[in-house]
């Protein structure tokens, strides 16, 4: 029997300023409503009675991909000088007003967008309300603060660099998509975050965090309209509403792009050898991203798939070995990680072509489809059951207007056939693979062998 499905998602741009909506009901495993306020700052909230606690994130729609080169890491930049005092509070009220009611508070920027979000009792929502809408609206970005954040985000760089198994996924991304807004590491490097200068990246924010690109979610034991005013009331003290800021850009579609030889290496002396192969995948809306989520589960997503099987559980030649599917607005990544010891390298990578080859042609049984479809539903399932997955899943899903329910997004898992996820893999694996390494080689010619 077909699960049903909610209505359909309709997009804030038709909704008009002051409105309330509702997008989905409780029979569709959540009632979740949107206000759209002055300016296109969308308010949507999820509400959760049976809870507690709320998860609150205020998300801009601008990453790194928004960045030029010359000033590439801006964004996440910009995330770092947010925590550093407004005109009524210092770096120390902010990280205190949420100590005070013992809840969390922290940020992230990915490629397409920076979320700053919040955990406390729900008794506490107003604190975190509050907090967050000062520092997105009013944020001082002091000379003094940019040259303090700019050593720590240099510290951060050097972190990341001393983590192969971190760093590995930045090369990858730099070998599949070259010098583009999606090849670029989204914290910088440390040439561009020594050089950028606090007006731009002053202008970076005023021209990105204007209401028509933010989304405040809400997930939890909360009432929306109660949710609302809150906002309003955060932000009546600025002129943010005043104004949309000036025309923003369209992002540049991204095809795939390889500067050089396929295979990029760093070299280090390392115990193990990081590895990353893989290939463009599809954006966040293709039709195909269910099929690709199943495949992806039952070829490298868990302890029952091929990939773990084949390579750790048989052989024993990795520790850590999975694969991966991201998607963006335009553009994706299928791709496999390993950590293997360096001699086993080739053999890893010949075990991961192998099972690449035996899924292109034959397929998965109906049995792995059973168990990938199985640990799809389960996994979006049970990560719902807390609050914060409920914030990211509204949030996301109302910055892409792709909002659906719960129901359609197990109804869509459960209609995939075992000839959909072996037509994705002849789609996607069969194209010419880009590799990153890490390890003891002195340059990629010792490697440039195993690319495939």
């Amino acid at each position: 029997m077909q699960r049903g499905v909610g209505p359909v998602h309709r997009p804030a741009s038709g909704q008009k300023a002051g409105s309330t909506r509702t997008l989905l009901t409780e029979s569709d495993g959540g009632l979740v409503r949107r206000t759209v306020l002055p300016g296109g700052l969308r308010v949507i909230t999820e509400a959760m009675p049976t809870v507690r606690s709320v998860a609150i994130g205020m998300w801009v729609g601008a990453g790194s991909r928004d960045e030029t080169p010359a000033v590439a890491g801006s964004a996440h930049f910009l995330e770092h000088l947010l925590f550093k005092g407004t005109p009524t509070r210092s770096a120390l009220d902010i990280s205190g007003a949420l100590d005070d009611v013992g809840g969390e508070m922290n940020a992230f920027t990915s490629k397409e967008h920076t979320c700053f979000y919040a955990r406390v009792l729900d008794t506490d929502l107003g604190v975190a309300v509050d907090v967050l809408a000062d520092m997105l609206s009013s944020s001082l970005l002091r000379s003094a603060d940019v040259e303090s954040e700019r050593t720590v985000i240099l510290e951060e760089i050097s972190m990341r660099d001393d983590d192969p198994g971190d760093l590995v996924h930045d090369l990858f991304a730099e070998s599949l998509f070259g010098d583009t807004d999606l090849g670029r590491s989204v914290i910088g490097t440390v040439e561009t975050i020594t050089d950028v200068p606090r007006n731009s990246i002053n202008r970076f924010y005023k021209k990105r965090y204007t209401p028509d690109q933010i989304v405040i979610a809400v997930a939890g034991n909360v009432r929306h309209a109660d949710v609302v005013a809150r906002v309003k009331r955060a932000f009546a003290h600025s002129d943010f509403f005043d104004g949309t800021g000036a025309p923003v850009s369209g992002r540049v579609p991204v095809v795939r792009h390889r500067s050089g030889e396929p295979v990029a290496v760093v070299a280090r002396d390392t115990e193990q050898a990081h590895v990353v192969w893989g290939v463009p995948g599809i954006s966040r809306d293709d039709d195909d991203r269910y099929a690709l989520g199943v495949l992806n589960a039952a070829f490298g997503g868990g302890m029952s798939s091929r990939l773990f099987q084949e390579v750790r559980e048989k052989r024993g030649l990795a520790y850590s070995v999975f694969s991966f599917a991201q998607h963006f607005t335009d553009a994706g990544i299928v791709g496999i990680y390993a950590g293997c010891s360096p001699h086993n390298l080739a053999t890893v990578l010949d075990l991961c072509r192998a099972e690449i080859a035996s899924v292109v042609t034959g397929g998965l049984t109906e049995a792995e489809v059973r168990r990938g479809k199985a640990q799809l539903s389960g996994g979006l399932v049970l990560g719902l059951e807390d609050t914060g997955s409920r914030l990211s899943r509204i949030a996301k899903g109302e910055l892409s207007d792709d909002l659906i329910s719960v129901n359609e997004s197990l109804s869509h898992i459960e209609s995939v056939t075992v000839a959909d996820v072996q037509r994705v893999a002849e789609r996607l694996l069969t194209a010419s693979p880009s590799l990153a390494v890490i390890g003891p080689y002195s340059n990629a010619a010792d490697v440039a062998h195993l690319a495939g």
